[in-house]
């Protein structure tokens, strides 16, 4: 194949909008610099996703044609079929085959690596082309299960024997020892979640480089820990990686009323809480974080979700009334202070002058947006690897206040024994979050703007991020020559 010829990238995300979403933006930002890639997206259906969120986004995603980035639709599940989105990328690995197979054996496309963010190295490695891997979370929680590999692969040490532990980790990728009890969810799961993590982490090591949605100034000690470490992969942080567009029309009306409230709200004075497409939280969970509301009296802007029903894996749905979980008479006394709503437009509500700080799970996804539109962030994580994100947050970072750091409502675990965050621990969270009494808040609140203005920064031509994804294109060549 000459230099020029088209080289054809196979993009496989996990199904899920904060997987679907950067890719597809990687993807986008990928054919914009080079004129020879061009790129298919595998999409898979969530069976059990019917929420406003993620239709809203994926068909707005999905829609925005661009020349040589095509979207191909895997057929849907059977929900009665699917209890996981494990399960769910199982039942899909015969169609990528049959897929991959039908691309390979066609003249005019030639399919020349796989960029993946799934389990799907076994599928991948079936066609012997190059792979690489888009991680959609930290550097440092890449460095972590890393770490976390190494342990068992060569000391056979069982780190699932950590639940419910106070002990702490030494981790190369984090300048603070780690506590047990901020682990991701996954690798404390002793019913086979920690074992399929192990087993993803170790085919992490056969592929030919590892995209991280994060950028060099915000994780600096992180990267260079990978960097330095010669039995991992190279490792490519060309974050931000984000999707800054407003909704459809259809949306338009929805996000505009939001919108016209906060425009007449004064600058920086309303704390936004929002905790994700999947997070919700019991009924006396919210009436604590509504009484806090009320006790702090500063203004809010609070998207609150319906919990899933027990024993099914399913995207909290919106309150039909929302009288039904908040205290008798809050929405009347808050009134002229505070508007609930159900899905949150969260980056335009970021990006509103009125927004002073974000009540946050600590995804990373969500965390990027906040640093990029400059918002400090109070930390109440609540599944998968947000606790570990909060610590790095709050602790190695300094980037955010802490509420909790080790709250876990999770699929994972038995949630039967949670224990409330009280109304004055959120109340204290969300005054030193919006109030500068504090020296340490600040503090904080001057190293986000730093943080907000390196990764625009690190976007733009000659920035850290844009030359990394000039190394990972010359990568990719250099590989299609030399598979």
């Amino acid at each position: 194949m000459t230099v020029d010829a088209p080289v054809e990238l196979l993009f496989i995300p996990t199904p899920g909008i904060g997987h679907l979403v950067p890719m597809v933006e990687m993807a986008k930002q990928l054919i914009g610099r080079d004129h020879r890639l061009s790129i298919t997206v595998l999409v898979m259906k969530i069976p059990f996703d019917k929420s406003k969120v993620s239709s809203t986004t994926q068909s707005l995603i999905l829609t925005a044609a661009e020349e040589r980035l095509n979207f191909v639709y895997l057929p849907q599940q059977d929900q009665a079929e699917v209890r996981s989105i494990s399960e769910l990328i199982d039942t899909n690995k015969q169609h990528v085959r049959d897929h991959v197979t039908k691309m390979v054996s066609t003249e005019l496309r030639r399919l020349t690596g796989f960029v993946i963010d799934t389990p799907m190295m076994d599928v991948a490695a079936e066609f012997g082309l190059p792979t690489y891997v888009f991680f959609t979370y930290s550097c440092a929680f890449l460095g972590l299960i890393f770490h976390l590999e190494t342990l068992q692969r060569e000391h056979n040490h069982d780190v699932t024997e950590l639940k419910d532990s106070d002990a702490e980790l030494e981790v190369p990728a984090f300048t603070n020892p780690v506590p047990a009890k901020v682990l991701p969810s996954r690798v404390l799961d002793k019913e086979g979640g920690s074992t399929r993590l192990m087993a993803f982490t170790k085919r992490l090591r056969e592929t030919k480089g590892i995209i991280v949605n994060t950028f060099e100034e915000l994780e600096s000690y992180a990267v260079k820990s990978l960097a330095e470490d010669d039995k991992v992969p190279p490792i490519y942080p060309v974050g931000p990686v984000l999707h800054l567009v407003k909704g459809k029309k259809e949306e338009e009306e929805e996000v505009n009323e939001i919108m016209r409230w906060l425009d007449d709200q004064p600058p920086s004075s309303v704390v936004f809480l929002c905790f994700g497409s999947m997070g919700s939280f019991d009924e006396d969970q919210v009436r604590e974080i509504a009484q806090a509301l009320e006790q702090s009296s500063h203004r809010f802007l609070w998207s609150i979700r319906q919990p899933q029903p027990k024993g099914k894996i399913e995207i909290p749905s919106e309150y039909q009334d929302l009288n039904h979980v908040l205290p008798e008479g809050f929405l009347e006394r808050t009134a002229k202070i505070g508007k609930v709503i159900g899905w949150a437009p969260q980056v335009a509500v970021l990006s509103h002058k009125a927004v002073g700080g974000f009540v946050s799970h600590c995804r990373w996804n969500s965390t990027l947006e906040s640093l990029w539109c400059g918002v400090p962030m109070a930390s109440w994580p609540i599944y998968s690897e947000q606790q570990m994100n909060a610590f790095q947050l709050v602790r190695e970072l300094e980037l955010a206040i802490e509420i909790k750091l080790d709250y876990r409502r999770d699929f994972s675990f038995d949630s039967s024994n949670i224990k409330l965050v009280t109304a004055d621990e959120i109340e204290n969270g969300i005054r030193k979050l919006m109030e500068n009494e504090d020296k340490s808040t600040e503090g904080i609140k001057r190293k986000v703007q730093e943080m907000s203005k390196n990764s625009k920064i690190a976007v733009k031509e000659g920035g850290s991020s844009y030359n990394y994804i000039g190394g990972f294109i010359e990568n990719v060549m250099n590989n299609v020559h030399s598979p």
